[in-house]
């Protein structure tokens, strides 16, 4: 059954049982600023009747073209409150790939927060015939013979006559009606918008509630891209609960702001914590023999207490003991990076080695992997504070199956599958099938009952030895490294897998200088003799436990990183395989010869 007949529910049970807390929190030149639940209502009720007066029509499509912020989440629910239809688009986007999206999804409507959005947004208008309005979240963007408003200057009183529509508008949308059309990164192509219900997001957040508890005690970290299913679906559960939202802005300075909000609970992709891990990892073997040998203790026992801990298993006094002093000499430092204690952190969007989980739970710090898709809402199973495993990626949550079928793929079905693409009803009818969601993702599900991802189909390399290597794998384990920023394993045909790595400039050169090395750019530091020599030397340890055929046999060092500016990357940071390939196939090519 639906908790939330739509999503503006949320907002609206909101400033009735939580009316005078904190809901949205954010930073400006003045220090922290909050957003209380009644304030919400207010501005998100006040917003949906300005759509009205701009004419926005029920289920009509409004972009959102910005990055993270209290206005983002204003936005959302305030194109919810005039019963239409919310498009987010990545702050990263393009001009270009800007004006596919408006230009697919007929948006005539477009909300944008700072002058790069606007200046894009106005490019991109001259391709867009459909576009009409923009409304910036800065008041001194606001230029109405171009057709751009000011947000802040749209919350105006509601009449009487806006208040009635918006409650027929209301009262219209049930967990049936697309909430949102979220376009995929499209590594293969063009991008797909992903139709996604109300009661899409409502069965992710009865999926999340029932195994992680979160009050209004609570605090989250919103940091990654609200563009993104993932933290959008996190954030609607975090307001619903009652939990206050602290809103990043840059997402470069995560570590910054994790000091300021403190965070109790957050999610993040797992490049986050592999960063943290690499760091201290790295500190740790620069110190002495002695702090080493204290480090790896604690770890262990901080390990063996949390796994016990967690498990509900009796704990010794002689462990618990142990304990406190482990975690006074090194562990509760890995905490204070992270921002102090945390009730549990979630990971998604890639695979977390289980290492790198261990090494976290040691410091108290429980990393709860999931898995799904922007189709699936996108939760389709996840670890829990009272059932996980590392290496997995958790159970199937309530109501959703999971199947693997007779090639391999995984298979999901539920509530929470998308009910469709839009205006493209051949892959539609291509990814869903018999009512199940054709993910493209290899796995296996254990004994316990637990989803395993081994790759993705798509991205699996077959050597010319016909051995069938999935280059996540190797990725992962090569991404743990500090000194390592990115790392793409090649081997498609090949009688090897080879890879192309991107230093951790910084790290690199920090170490460069120590070693008395000389050069002027980043393409001179990666073909000195020593730095190669660095660098084989730490892929050969790190690849120990790969199987032979896994191993990375050579590779080159890239002197700038793959962004999404150069087109190797998504917006959402996804590896680009055939443009890599393809850009840098001279130098791949160098490494079979």
């Amino acid at each position: 059954m639906n908790k939330y007949k739509n999503l503006t529910e949320i907002v609206r049970k909101g400033a009735s049982q939580f009316s005078s807390l904190t809901a949205m929190m954010y930073k400006t030149a003045d220090g922290w600023q909050g957003i209380r639940f009644d304030e919400l209502l207010l501005k998100t009720e006040r917003l949906g009747a300005a759509l009205l007066r701009l004419g926005v029509k029920r289920d009509e499509n409004i972009g959102i073209y910005s990055q993270n912020s209290p206005w983002w989440a204003i936005a959302d629910y305030g194109i919810y409150s005039a019963g239409a239809v919310t498009v987010p688009v990545y702050a990263t986007n393009s001009t270009v790939q800007l004006a596919w999206i408006v230009n697919d999804s007929q948006i005539r409507v477009l909300f944008v927060d700072d002058k790069n959005r606007l200046d894009a947004a106005l490019a991109a208008k001259k391709n867009c015939p459909g576009l009409e309005k923009i409304i910036a979240f800065e008041k001194e963007l606001a230029d109405e013979t171009k057709g751009v408003y000011c947000l802040h200057d749209l919350l105006t009183a509601i009449k009487d006559d806006e208040r009635q529509e918006l409650e027929r508008r209301y009262e219209a949308m049930n967990p049936e009606t697309v909430a949102s059309i979220i376009y995929t990164s499209g590594t293969t192509g063009e991008p797909k918008g992903v139709m996604l219900t109300h009661g899409n997001f409502d069965h992710q957040i009865r999926a999340v509630e029932k195994d992680f508890k979160v009050s209004p005690k609570d605090r989250s970290l919103c940091f990654l891209p609200l563009s993104h299913v993932y933290e959008r679906s996190w954030s609607y559960f975090v307001l619903a609960r009652g939990a206050a939202n602290w809103y990043v802005s840059d997402p470069k300075e995560v570590l910054a702001y994790l000091q300021d909000a403190r965070p109790t609970i957050m999610v993040s992709v797992p490049r986050l914590y592999e960063k943290i891990y690499g760091a201290v990892m790295e500190k740790i073997e620069q110190s002495s023999a002695i702090r080493r040998r204290i480090f790896y203790w604690a770890v262990k026992t901080g390990t063996n207490y949390h796994s016990r801990k967690f498990h509900k298993k009796w704990t010794s006094p002689v462990l618990k003991s142990l304990y406190v002093l482990a975690d006074r000499l090194a562990l509760h430092k890995v905490r204070d990076v992270l921002g102090g204690p945390k009730n549990f952190l979630s990971a998604g969007g890639a695979a977390l080695n289980r290492e790198i989980e261990s090494f976290f739970l040691a410091s108290g710090l429980l990393i709860c992997q999931g898995y799904g898709l922007t189709e699936s809402s996108p939760l389709i199973t996840a670890n829990t504070p009272t059932a996980f495993k590392f290496g997995s990626v958790g159970r199937p949550g309530i109501e959703c199956e999971v199947k693997i079928d007779d090639s391999g793929e995984i298979l999901a079905r539920g509530p929470n599958i998308m009910k469709g693409y839009y205006k493209n009803e051949a892959a539609t009818t291509e990814t869903l099938r018999d009512g199940w969601l054709h993910t493209g993702d290899v796995g296996f599900i254990d004994d316990e009952g637990f989803l395993h991802i081994t790759d993705r189909i798509k991205d699996l390399i077959i050597t010319s030895g016909g051995k069938n290597i999935a280059p996540q794998r190797i990725e992962m384990i090569l991404g743990q490294d500090h000194f390592i920023e990115q790392a793409v394993a090649i081997g498609e045909s090949r009688k090897y897998i080879s890879a192309l790595i991107v230093p951790n400039f910084p790290a690199l050169e920090e170490w460069a200088a120590t070693e008395r090395l000389q050069w002027k750019s980043f393409a001179d530091l990666v073909k000195i003799p020593e730095v190669i020599a660095f660098y084989k030397q730490r892929i050969a340890r790190l690849s120990i436990d790969l199987g032979n055929y896994e191993k990375v046999k050579t590779f080159a060092l890239l002197k700038e990183p793959f962004s999404i500016d150069s087109g190797e990357l998504t917006p959402s940071l996804k590896v680009k395989r055939k443009v890599v390939n393809e850009k840098y196939k001279d130098i791949i090519e160098t490494l079979y010869s």
